[in-house]
């Protein structure tokens, strides 16, 4: 398969980045207003969204599992993208109509489901439409139009925000526009790809009996190690408030953290297809472990925006990279089951790490709890530094 396409990509990765671009769009409309919708109307406070957030990505985390299974099995991605797509982008601006925080769990709930669908199902779409080589750089094409995506979505949130007098509800509503957008472009311009049929395949996914891959055992041990310390980015948000941020310029600090997502992806991705995933990863993690002691250390509204430009870079290096080492570790026919497995040890994480970060925050104060994300990041960056080896990659070495 070449790598010919609009900009160099095939048709299907530049497709498949704008769904992300516009469901992004609907997405990030909310996110950024979401800790103040719920502290300051509804009533709730850091433990409740340390518990809204980890029930809805560990949610998302389980569902991936099933459905890069299904795919693989049924050698049919497209349709669960477009179901999950569509899934969300229903349930999502739902939030316009809650009046209590358990109500925003069950919209969370509806809206990662969707995601959970979809999610394995692309991922391993993206990598059947991109050859082995440029396996980093396509990811981080469709890494870099997601937080172009959120860059547009903050913006619209805060001209809304303006324009309507800060009625949360009303700008919550909007956010329904752009998510069925995202859902007719997959459903008419992204194709299926063929993928080798499973009698071709070595099966690996555990809930089903068979063993892991060891080099992509051992991955997903220093995901779960590294994710324990990766609470939802609400925490950072409601921080970034505390440190002096008015609640107007949150969406506008959420904006900086992904021009710097969006422009850093397909250099980090492209730099992984060079030097190799691991040393990208270990470096990203480590300025994912510098960024929370700064956040746990930070005492103004400047530092708040500093640092969250900081953590856009270690987006940019580590999410297209940790996915196109998932697609170097396994065959073509477990892609999907890859993808859910390492969705799933994300998810499996997430919820104790944000449910306990918010309690830590509360009964010892976010200092302590940005300081033990902080260390629970070095610790996977030095694991995977001195554990994983360097699988066997047609495409290249991971050096």
């Amino acid at each position: 398969m070449g790598a010919g396409g609009q900009w160099g990509f095939e048709r299907n990765v530049v497709l498949l980045g704008l769904t992300s671009l516009l469901n992004d769009v609907s997405s990030e409309i909310i996110y950024p207003l979401l800790p103040a919708f719920l502290t300051t109307v509804l009533g709730g406070g850091p433990a409740i969204i340390g518990l809204i957030e980890g029930v809805a990505e560990s949610t998302a985390s389980l569902l991936k599992l099933v459905s890069g299974w299904v795919s693989d099995r049924t050698r049919r991605r497209k349709g669960l993208v477009v179901g999950g797509y569509a899934l969300a982008a229903v349930a999502r601006p739902l939030i316009a109509l809650a009046s209590a925080p358990w109500q925003v769990l069950v919209i969370r709930f509806g809206d990662r489901v969707g995601k959970g669908i979809r999610t394995a199902p692309r991922d391993a779409l993206l990598a059947e439409s991109s050859p082995q080589a440029a396996w980093g750089r396509s990811f981080g094409l469709h890494r870099a139009m997601d937080h172009l995506g959120a860059v547009i979505g903050p913006l619209l949130a805060f001209g809304l925000m303006s324009l309507l007098a800060g009625d949360y509800r009303a700008v919550f509503a909007v956010a329904s526009i752009p998510g069925a957008l995202a859902v007719a472009v997959v459903a008419f311009g992204v194709r299926e790809r063929q993928h080798p049929v499973v009698a071709e395949a070595t099966p690996i996914p555990l809930p089903f009996g068979q063993p892991v891959p060891a080099g992509l055992r051992r991955f997903l041990v220093v995901v779960f190690v590294f994710t324990l310390g990766n609470s939802t980015d609400a925490f950072l948000l409601l921080r970034a408030h505390d440190l002096g941020v008015m609640t107007a310029h949150l969406p506008l600090l959420w904006v900086v953290l992904h021009l710097v997502k969006s422009a850093t992806s397909v250099p980090g991705g492209a730099l992984s297809d060079r030097v190799g995933r691991r040393r990208v990863i270990i470096a990203g993690w480590g300025l994912y472990a510098t960024v929370y002691l700064g956040f746990a250390a930070a005492g103004t509204a400047a530092e708040a925006w500093g640092l969250f430009a900081l953590y856009g870079l270690f987006f940019g290096l580590t999410e297209g990279t940790e996915k196109a080492l998932v697609a170097d570790l396994v065959g073509p026919s477990d892609r999907g089951v890859a993808f859910g497995l390492y969705h799933l040890t994300v998810g499996l994480a997430a919820f104790p790490a944000s449910v306990v970060f918010g309690v830590v925050w509360y009964a010892y104060g976010p200092r302590v709890a940005f300081a033990i994300g902080a260390a629970l990041a070095a610790a996977a960056a030095l694991l995977l530094a001195g554990w994983l080896r360097a699988p066997q990659r047609r495409g290249g070495n991971d050096r």
